[in-house]
């Protein structure tokens, strides 16, 4: 029956799977070839720690998606199974049921998806139907679980209202957020007819007696498998606007909490340098020995067609029986294009560098730079440009400010989304000591493509005495003249320069901390590529990486 299914499907292009839509960022479709390699990444790991044992060959293994969308990942396991059980449970409809029954789990995030993948592996919206596969479910929903969650409100202050039908004051709480993902009320307090997004995996405090009263049994899984939400909108505010807060990072941990044998989860790569309020999980993470496959892809493109995923995607496999160094393997439009074994945290550094490559380039410049001390990625103060370049919005004005458009006496030209425009000096209260400096602004984001060759910064100029920014810039100084200001640009738009910012650079935002692993230099002079590529050493293939990399920056282009 599910090879007959499945017979049907392959018979026919293409598979109903990879025709749907992803519905947002935050829920994106698994393409069912991508769903097979994360599988296949499983079953090469079970098989190396279990004697070569074949885990579709296992009857007793049971696997987990507490994140189900399409169906696609428990519709594949199912698929593997009933071949690798025929010697196991010869007679097809038994062997069917036993895997559906017995070994295949999930949870939908959405009641529309649930549906989808009841159909997707039971073939039919009702896991107890009489068209389902299955023949020994009691329940509709079978091992497919969807309710309606609330979110929890904590937290807030007290407000006093005048109810308009009354006349009366009231009391309400306002600044309410859940204490489970940190949603905000006013964003999804919703309505019966609208999803709430109170994802029932984690909006527990005890996720083993939630498993135990869904599935009716005490239930631990050998694998936990999915592509989880991957963000909600926080409303935003400010200079920055509307803004999403990541959440697959709750899902990773409550997944790990329930001590698989295996997990495996697809997540946006961004967590290995940045994402807001993600240190603690990358921390957690990074820490983590038992970490042991991370499959990077720089562009979300090469995996969901269609989806920008700012900072790429990537999926990896966790081992709770076993710790060491990492495999990190890298792709590039489909293509493997490095491999390396290597610890998740290189000394000195803080944050994960996906590139094999750029480990290696990264702790020449760290060499020289240290004298060639015992290799470390930290550099001394006074030795990190990073120390020269402003937080964001340093000036105090948003992204929105537009000044005015004709100048007076002792106002300041104010560089800003668009154009320039002035203020009145007085109006200005913070860094205020760099006004009457030379600067160089830089765009605090760069481009918002993930394709390479990348020029990775905005182009950068300089502003003499008597300039600001708006949130749309970070500035770089102070210089002590202009042609001091103009030697540090020299040193941005090399390839170089902006490779070590791309080693620490999650998303196309260009904080400040994605200066941390480039070195300062002699600024009474300009630079240039060839110049550094020689005090540091680069290989004529190091190059030739970096420059496939760094697309060359012409600050004359309009």
């Amino acid at each position: 029956m599910l090879e007959q299914a499945a017979f049907t499907t392959q018979g026919h292009n293409p598979d109903i799977l990879t025709c749907i839509a992803s519905l947002s960022n935050d829920e994106v479709f698994t393409p069912p070839e991508f769903a097979n390699q994360m599988l296949d990444t499983l079953e090469r790991s079970w098989a190396d720690a279990n004697d070569g044992a074949n885990i579709w060959a296992d009857k007793s293994a049971t696997f987990f998606d507490p994140v189900t969308k399409s169906g696609v990942f428990l519709r594949e396991i199912a698929r593997r199974l009933t071949e690798g059980l025929v010697e196991e449970i010869p007679d097809l409809e038994e062997r069917v049921d036993h895997i559906l029954t017995k070994q295949v789990y999930g949870i939908g995030i959405t009641e529309l998806t649930s549906l989808l993948a009841r159909r997707s592996l039971y073939c039919s919206k009702y896991a107890n139907g009489p068209h389902s596969i299955a023949k020994s479910f009691a329940t509709e929903a079978g091992n497919i679980w969807f309710e309606r969650s609330e979110h929890t409100w904590t937290g807030g202050k007290k407000e006093f209202i005048t109810d308009p039908t009354t006349g009366q004051e009231v009391e309400q709480m306002v600044n309410r957020k859940c204490q489970y993902c940190g949603a905000k009320e006013t964003e999804y307090a919703r309505g019966e007819d609208l999803e709430t997004h109170a994802y029932g995996f984690i909006h527990t405090d005890d996720i083993d007696a939630r498993l135990t009263e869904l599935f009716g049994e005490n239930m631990h899984f050998d694998v936990i498998i999915g592509n989880p939400p991957y963000q909600m909108s926080t409303g935003g505010s400010g200079g920055a606007g509307v803004q999403a807060r990541p959440i697959y990072n709750l899902f990773v941990q409550q997944a790990k909490s329930l001590d698989p044998r295996f997990l495996c989860m697809v997540t946006p790569s961004r967590w290995f340098s940045g994402g807001m309020g993600l240190s603690h999980f990358r921390k957690s993470m990074l820490n983590d020995d038992r970490l042991r496959i991370i499959k990077d892809f720089p562009d979300s493109n090469d995996v969901f067609p269609g989806t920008q995923i700012k900072g790429g995607i990537s999926y990896f496999l966790w081992d709770r029986d076993s710790s060491g160094d990492t495999s990190v393997t890298t792709y590039d439009r489909g293509e493997v294009v490095s491999v390396a074994t290597r610890p998740l945290l290189e000394e000195g550094s803080d944050v994960f560098i996906r590139y094999n490559d750029g480990v290696k380039i990264l702790k020449k410049v760290m060499k020289v730079e240290l004298g060639g001390a015992e290799v470390s990625l930290r550099l001394p103060d006074d030795k990190q440009f990073m120390q020269s370049v402003s937080s964001i919005g340093a000036f105090g004005l948003s992204t929105t400010f537009r000044g005015n458009e004709k100048r007076a006496v002792d106002d300041v030209l104010v560089f800003r989304n668009g154009g320039t425009g002035y203020i009145s000096r007085s109006e200005l209260t913070k860094e205020t000591q760099a006004i009457d400096c030379w600067k160089v602004f830089i765009p605090r984001a760069g481009s918002g493509s993930d394709s390479f060759p990348h020029p990775i910064l905005g182009r950068p100029f300089t502003g003499g005495p008597g300039t600001a920014s708006s949130w749309t810039y970070l500035h770089i100084g102070p210089f002590k003249n202009e042609d001091q200001a103009k030697n540090v640009v020299s040193y941005i738009v090399t390839r170089l320069f902006r490779f070590l910012v791309l080693l620490h650079k999650p998303t196309q935002d260009a904080t400040r901390s994605v200066y941390t692993f480039v070195p300062t230099q002699d600024f009474s002079r300009p630079w240039t590529d060839e110049e550094l590529y020689a005090k540091y050493s680069i290989t004529e293939d190091e190059i030739a990486f970096i420059e496939s990399m760094i697309r060359p920056m012409d600050l004359n282009d309009e």
